[in-house]
Parts: structure tokens; C-alpha cells; sequence
């Protein structure tokens, strides 16, 4: 590292080195235009170079930095001012030092640029101002680059937060979508019934697929159907008789996909918290495609005097659906007449 911070300022020392002696054969050929007395051009050149060095050094080191990038624009405004009067004053004494020293006072030995006042101090601030703007440039983009940066990391870091939460909701649906189903399957075992085998079939299905897939972003919408239908199949043989279920699902692609265990909480929120009326749990549920668009709806028998609780599954969707499909969904809830009701449309992946 050490290596690398001397190898850069030897560059740097090098590139500056070469830039001024670039600025001093300006300043030669540009003095020297009308004039044959090349020692007088040089020794005026040479004198002139301290001056722009230190007045160009203070703007892009000092003034541009310090003040104008920072935005104390009055400091850079006084300190510029100051800036100006001084290198002006240095300008003027380099003009009476060609005057006094390099011609004996004799105003035609001059080099006829060098008289002028005005042409020396444009010389000058040429060379200021051209290596100013490239510092301004220089820091813009720099600047620029830190703020990609910085938003990259910001980005990064909000996706990681999405990611840890989302990974959390997936963890409360595992326990809470394993707890009622184990239950149901307990129910049968005590029973001894015979289709004990065929629930714990369609369970190991379920169990694939609580496992293995929710770990994906997105899966299949025909794969969230087929165990969508283990779930109901499950949950007929756990109410017998004293359930109705009604799934129609027309026009689903092949190839639409939507992120997995999206629908299913919904499903098991209806059986968990339906109500039986006239003996029955009645339980409708319709999804169709239309283009890239999934509509679900979902209602069931519902009794407000004994319901207590939404369940997690439900506070737990919103959630998922504002990080997976945010601004790409529209969930509509109701109970009214007895009837609990969920519309959901999303815009599927």
C-alpha cells in the first residue's frame, strides 16, 4: 500500500512537472511573438511561472475544494477576491521587473507583449482557469462515481433487508402451515382411518413443497394449483361431510409463474377460520389468467360473532405481496352477509 501511495505521487510529481514546462514554452512562444530577444522572453517567462503555479495551486487546492464544491460560496467569493488582488499585484511587479531589470529601463528593449498589462494577466488567468475547469471536472466525476457508489450500496442493502424479512415471513408460514396439518393428520391416526396413508402422502407432497420450493423466488402457477389441490384434498378428509368446496381455475399458462405459497395461506385461512352454517363449511375459490394477469378470489362461510383472529397467514401475505409485488398487486378483503371474501390481482413474473 505504502509502495502504491509513493509510485502515484511520483506520477502525479511527474505529470506536474511536465504540465509547467508545457505552461513555460506557452509562455515563451507567446511573449516572444514580435520580439528576437529570446533571453528577455525566457527570464520574463520564468519570473511569471511562480506566479501562476501559486495562484492556480491555491484555486484547485484551496479555493475549489474547500469552498466552491462545498457550497460556502461566500468564503469562495472573498477568497477569490483576495486571490485576485494578490496574483494581480505579482503580475504588475513581474511587468516593472521586465521594465527595470531585464531592459534598464528602456520601454522599447521590452518584448512587446509583455508591456501590456491586460495580455500578461490574460496569460495568467488562461492558465488558471483552463486547469481550474479540469479540477471541477475531474471532482464531478468523481463525485458521481462515489455517489453510484453509495446508492449501489444503499440498494444492496435494502435488497438484503427485503430478503432477510421475506425469508422471515417464509419462516412463520413453515410452523404455522405444518402445525394445522399435523393436526389433522393426528386426528386421523387416533381414528385409525383407513385413508391415514393417502393424508400422509399428500402431506409429503406438501412437505416437498413447503421444503424445497418456497426457497425459490418464483415457481409455476400450475405447481401452486396441484398443491393447492393436495391441501384441499387433505382438508376434505379431515371435515368429512361437513365440507363444500367449489375450485375452478380456467386458462392458466404453462409458463406463468408467481412467488410460491402465495395462494395457499389464503386457502387454509378459510378453512381455519371459515364457519360452518346449516351444518357446512362452504368454501368457493376461482383463479384465472388473463395475460400476464393472475386473478384469485376466495369466500367462505363466515360467522363475525366468533371470529377472533385473522391468522398469520393472512397479516403474513400482505407483507410478502408488498416486497414481492410491490405496486403490481391489489388485494381486496370483505366480510359482509356472512360471506368472508379475498379478490387478489397481481401482475405474475
Amino acid at each position: 500500500m505504502l509502495k502504491k501511495v509513493i509510485l502515484n505521487k511520483f506520477i502525479q510529481i511527474i505529470l506536474h512537472t511536465v504540465f509547467w514546462c508545457g505552461v513555460l514554452f506557452f509562455y515563451t512562444y507567446f511573449f516572444g511573438f514580435d520580439s528576437n530577444d529570446f533571453s528577455y522572453v525566457l527570464s520574463f517567462s520564468l519570473f511569471l511561472m511562480p506566479i501562476t503555479v501559486a495562484t492556480t495551486y491555491v484555486s484547485i487546492y484551496k479555493l475549489i475544494p474547500d469552498y466552491l464544491i462545498k457550497k460556502r460560496y461566500f468564503l469562495f467569493g472573498v477568497y477569490s477576491l483576495y486571490t485576485l488582488i494578490i496574483s494581480t499585484y505579482l503580475i504588475l511587479l513581474s511587468v516593472f521587473f521586465g521594465l527595470v531589470y531585464l531592459s534598464n529601463f528602456k520601454y522599447t528593449k521590452m518584448a512587446p507583449i509583455s508591456r501590456n498589462l491586460v495580455f500578461v494577466a490574460i496569460a495568467v488567468y488562461l492558465v488558471v482557469i483552463i486547469v481550474s475547469a479540469f479540477k471541477l471536472v475531474k471532482l464531478n466525476l468523481k463525485h458521481t462515481e462515489e455517489t453510484k457508489i453509495l446508492e449501489t450500496k444503499i440498494l444492496e442493502t435494502q435488497l438484503k433487508l427485503k430478503e432477510q424479512e421475506l425469508n422471515y415471513l417464509k419462516m412463520q408460514i413453515h410452523p404455522h402451515f405444518l402445525f394445522n396439518t399435523l393436526n389433522t393428520l393426528y386426528g386421523f391416526a387416533l381414528k385409525k382411518a383407513d385413508k391415514t396413508p393417502e393424508m400422509i402422502l399428500k402431506l409429503s407432497n406438501l412437505l416437498d413443497y413447503l421444503l424445497y420450493q418456497i426457497d425459490k423466488p418464483f415457481v409455476l402457477l400450475v405447481t401452486e394449483i396441484n398443491h393447492i389441490k393436495d391441501y384441499i384434498e387433505l382438508e376434505k378428509m379431515r371435515f368429512n361431510n361437513t365440507l363444500k368446496v367449489n375450485f375452478k381455475y380456467n386458462n392458466i399458462p404453462e409458463t406463468t409463474k408467481i412467488a410460491p405459497m402465495l395462494l395457499l395461506p389464503f386457502i387454509e385461512n378459510s378453512f381455519k377460520h371459515g364457519s360452518l352454517k346449516n351444518g357446512l363449511l362452504d368454501i368457493k375459490i376461482d383463479l384465472n389468467c388473463d395475460n400476464d394477469k393472475v386473478c384469485f378470489k376466495i369466500e367462505n362461510s363466515f360467522n363475525k360473532s366468533t371470529q377472533t383472529s385473522n391468522g398469520i397467514g393472512l397479516e403474513n401475505i400482505k407483507k410478502r405481496l408488498d416486497l414481492l409485488y410491490k405496486d403490481n398487486y391489489n388485494l381486496n378483503i370483505s366480510d359482509s352477509k356472512g360471506v368472508f371474501k379475498v379478490t387478489l390481482n397481481l401482475n405474475s413474473k
